[in-house]
């Protein structure tokens, strides 16, 4: 089979497209035979060797894919051959078959395509656990999505929507701003103007309630000048580059709370978790609330292109790899 490798560290066009064997399942793991592989902005950090987390060479990157069932392995009896499934496997997705355990595997809802589907399992859960785990978003709340046009903040407009949630995304252009309202958005607001602070403010009448932040840098830092009294502010990335420091007389001025949103250890703690998540985003999906849009598509031997169209900010949406 075809499959990218990453053989050291470095950036997505060195990676390697081998001929690599085709991988048996193990005890509870399904083979899958991919259609469809979505890009993440953490599949460049772990290429680059920058990640948390960092396989060993040579490995092949993707964490979201959707094919159909191939091969089980022994003790799996939820699933069978030809079965459409999503997964989140974190590695190997890359390729044109890919090993996966059950437990982060699912059937595809009806009426979801493979590109969608592989658009899901990453950024909605992710934004799923932020939201209804770690910060308990409630009904009329305001929640603030920065970089509302990413997967991440798509993910969070369409979920906060589902939630019941006043939706306020920011944006770097006219154009991302306008596809964060067919998201779902309320209030769209340009973070490039130093004025979005006053702007979310001025909404609000007293600040944000919930602020999901996959940017950090100085995004994090004046989020804290927008969050209203008892306000949550969580901390889901650093896309910008740097990691912000705070200064704690903001916390204790505004009674706020700064939340950390780190999901794939989470489930791997908790793996039951991960199939109640995707049970309920499954019925957003039928209720009309979560759509994973596809922004731009590409063929397995474009990996590369598409990875730098997504560190330089090229996509609105999901990237994904088509393959077969």
């Amino acid at each position: 089979m075809k499959a990218w490798q990453v053989r050291g560290w470095g950036e997505p066009e060195e990676m390697t497209l081998a001929e690599t064997p085709i991988p048996d399942p193990g005890p509870d793991e399904v083979r899958i035979a991919n259609r469809a592989a979505a890009l993440n902005f953490f599949d460049i950090l772990q290429i680059q060797g920058k990640y948390q987390v960092k396989p060993p060479f040579p490995f092949t990157p993707g964490a979201e894919v959707a094919g159909i069932v191939d091969a089980v392995g022994s003790g799996v009896t939820g699933f069978a051959r030809g079965d459409r499934v999503l997964s989140s496997p974190m590695l190997g997705a890359f390729a044109e078959y890919t090993v996966a355990p059950v437990s982060c595997t699912f059937p595809i809802p009806e009426g979801m395509d493979f590109p969608e589907a592989a658009a899901l399992p990453v950024v909605y859960h992710t934004s799923y656990f932020a939201l209804e785990r770690r910060t308990a978003l409630q009904g009329g709340e305001w929640l603030l999505v920065h970089a509302g046009a990413s997967g991440t903040g798509m993910a969070a407009i369409q979920i906060g929507k589902a939630m019941g949630a006043r939706v306020i995304a920011t944006a770097g252009s006219a154009e991302k701003l306008e596809f964060c309202k067919t998201l779902g958005a309320e209030f769209v607001v340009g973070y490039k103007d130093p004025a979005w602070v006053d702007r979310v403010k001025e909404i609000t009448r007293r600040g944000a309630d919930v602020i999901y932040d996959p940017v950090g840098g100085d995004i994090f830092d004046l989020s804290t000048k927008c969050i209203a009294p008892e306000g949550r502010l969580l901390v889901v990335g650093f896309a910008s580059g740097r990691i912000p420091t705070l200064q704690m007389n903001r916390v204790l001025l505004k009674d706020i709370s700064i939340e950390g949103v780190h999901w794939g250890p989470y489930v791997r703690e908790h793996p039951e978790y991960f199939g109640r998540a995707q049970k309920a985003l499954a019925e957003m999906y039928r209720a009309g609330f979560v759509r994973p849009v596809v922004g731009k598509r590409y063929r397995l031997d474009q990996a590369p292109v598409g990875l730098r169209d997504l560190a330089e900010r090229r996509v609105s949406g999901k990237a994904v790899i088509g393959v077969g």
